[in-house]
C-alpha cells in the first residue's frame, strides 16, 4: 500500500465504503496466508524514535496483521539494533531496513505511515517533514513543544491531507469512555469545575557530568533544532524532559492523556479553549534540570468553568474530576468512580451522545489510514489538550495572568508573553 500507488489505495477505499472510524471487514479473497492481507493491501510503516515509547508502540502495530514494519530509524544504534531485531523475529526474516536520519527514510517512496517517539524538541520538525513526504502519523504526546509549532502542525497536516493519531491512548479505554459520557450528556448538571491532577517531581536522575557521547550516540543529531549544549547523560533519553530545551517535565508529559480526557468530557475538543491562564511553579534551580516540580494552573473557560491543571498538590487528586451543580464524576486509569451510586448506573439514551468505541488506539490509526477518517485523537484535538500546559508555562515565566483568544490564538495586551508561543531553531533545522 506505498503512498506511491494510487490503484492499491483507491482498492482500500472502495473496499472499505463510507470513510468512518470504525471496523471493517476484508473478504476472505484479499486476505494472505493464515487469513493476513496480502502485500497489496498492507499498510507499510516505519518507527521512529525508539528508545522508551517507541518500542512499545512498534509492538502495538507488529500485532496488527495488516501492518508491514519495513524500517526503523534512531540516532542511537544501541536502539536501532535492537528493534530492528525485533522486527526481524517478529516476520522471521531480515528485511528490516535501519536508518539514523529520518531525512534518508521519508525519501523512499514504498512507506504509508510512521509512528514518531521523539524528544518534544523534535515533535514539529520531523512531523512536519513527514506529512510533506506523503506520510500519515502516529505522533507522541504532547503535541508540540510550544504552541505556535503545534499550529503549523495542524495546518501542515491539512494541507497535505494526512491521516495524524496522538498516542492520548486513554480515549480508546472504556472507563474513559464512560466517564466523559455521563458528563457530556449532562448526568452532573451544569459544569462548574475541572481538576486534572498530574504528577509532579522528577525521576531517573542520571550522571550530570560533561563527557564525550557514546560512540553509538549521534549526539548532534539528537540535539537538532535545540541549542547546542555540551553531553552528559543526565541530558539525553528518558532525562530529557526535565530539561526546558527539550521538554516540559511532568506538566506537558501528562496533559496529553488528563486534560485530553477533560476535554473530552467538556465538549471542547478542536471548537475552544481557555479565556486565561494563571499559574505558578517550584522550578528547580539546581543543577542541569529545570522544569518545575510542583506545579499549579487555573484556567478560565468560556460559560464560567474553572479548570485546575496540578502537580504536587495533594489535594487535587491524580487524573481528571468533572464537578457540576448535581454531582461530580472522577476518572483515572486505575477506575473511575462517581458522586452516588446512582450516577455511576446511568444509562445512556440512544438519542443522547455516545462517544466513539475505539477498536483499540493502535488498530483505530490503522483504520483511519485505510479509511481516511480522522481518527480518535487527530491534530487539532491533541494541539488543544497541549495549548494550556503551553500558556501555563508563559505564565509561569512572566510572572502574570495570560488572557487569551483562544479563536486567534493569540496573547491578548502581552507583547512580551507574546514572544515566547515560539521558539528559534539551531541551523539549519527549520519547519
Amino acid at each position: 500500500m506505498a503512498r506511491s500507488s494510487v490503484s492499491r489505495r483507491t482498492f482500500l477505499k472502495q473496499a472499505m465504503g463510507a470513510a468512518v472510524a470504525g471496523p471493517y471487514i476484508v473478504q476472505a479473497s484479499a486476505l494472505g496466508k493464515g487469513g493476513r492481507p496480502g502485500a497489496n493491501e498492507r499498510v507499510t510503516m516505519a518507527c521512529v524514535g525508539l528508545g522508551w515509547q517507541g518500542p512499545g508502540n512498534m509492538n502495538q502495530f507488529l500485532q496488527q496483521d495488516d501492518v508491514q514494519v519495513v524500517a526503523v530509524c534512531d540516532v542511537d544504534t544501541a536502539h536501532l539494533e535492537k528493534a530492528k531485531n525485533r522486527v526481524n523475529q517478529h516476520y522471521g526474516n531480515t528485511s528490516c531496513a535501519t536508518y539514523g536520519d529520518y531525512r534518508e527514510l521519508f525519501a523512499r517512496d514504498d512507506i504509508d505511515a510512521v509512528m514518531l517517539a521523539l524528544p518534544d524538541h523534535w515533535h514539529a520538525p520531523i512531523a512536519v517533514a513527514a506529512a510533506k513526504a506523503g506520510l500519515d502519523i502516529f505522533g507522541e504526546k504532547p503535541f508540540s513543544h510550544r504552541l505556535a509549532e503545534g499550529r503549523a502542525m495542524v495546518e501542515t497536516l491539512k494541507r497535505y491531507g494526512r491521516v495524524w493519531q496522538t498516542g492520548s491512548w486513554q480515549r480508546s479505554q472504556s472507563h474513559f469512555r464512560r466517564a466523559a459520557e455521563l458528563v457530556r450528556n449532562g448526568r452532573i448538571g451544569k459544569l462548574v469545575r475541572v481538576e486534572v491532577g498530574l504528577p509532579g517531581g522528577v525521576y531517573a536522575r542520571k550522571d550530570e557530568t560533561f563527557q564525550d557521547p557514546p560512540a553509538e550516540l549521534n549526539y548532534n543529531m539528537w540535539l537538532g533544532p535545540a541549542p547546542w549544549a555540551p553531553y552528559c547523560p543526565a541530558r539525553v533519553h528518558v532525562n530529557w524532559r526535565w530539561h526546558l530545551d527539550y521538554g516540559g517535565g511532568q506538566l506537558m508529559d501528562w496533559i496529553g492523556h488528563h486534560l485530553d480526557i477533560a476535554h473530552w468530557g467538556m465538549g471542547n475538543d478542536d471548537k475552544i479553549g481557555p479565556l486565561s491562564v494563571e499559574a505558578k511553579g517550584d522550578f528547580l534551580t539546581e543543577g542541569l534540570w529545570n522544569v518545575p516540580t510542583r506545579y499549579y494552573a487555573k484556567c478560565e473557560y468560556p460559560n464560567e468553568v474553572e479548570v485546575i491543571l496540578a502537580g504536587g498538590h495533594g489535594e487535587i487528586r491524580g487524573g481528571t474530576k468533572w464537578i457540576g451543580t448535581d454531582g461530580w464524576v472522577w476518572v483515572n486509569r486505575g477506575g473511575w468512580d462517581a458522586s452516588s451510586a446512582s450516577l455511576k448506573e446511568e444509562v445512556i439514551g440512544p438519542n443522547e451522545i455516545h462517544l466513539f468505541k475505539s477498536p483499540g488506539h493502535w488498530r483505530n490509526f490503522v483504520d483511519c489510514v485505510k479509511s481516511r477518517a480522522k481518527t480518535l485523537t487527530p491534530a487539532e484535538v491533541a494541539h488543544r489538550s497541549a495549548s494550556p500546559g503551553h500558556l501555563a508555562y508563559i505564565s509561569m515565566y512572566t510572572g502574570r495572568k495570560i488572557r487569551w483568544d483562544a479563536a486567534k490564538e493569540e496573547i491578548i495586551g502581552d507583547t512580551e508573553a507574546s514572544r515566547l508561543l515560539n521558539k528559534a531553531y539551531r541551523a539549519p533545522w527549520a519547519i
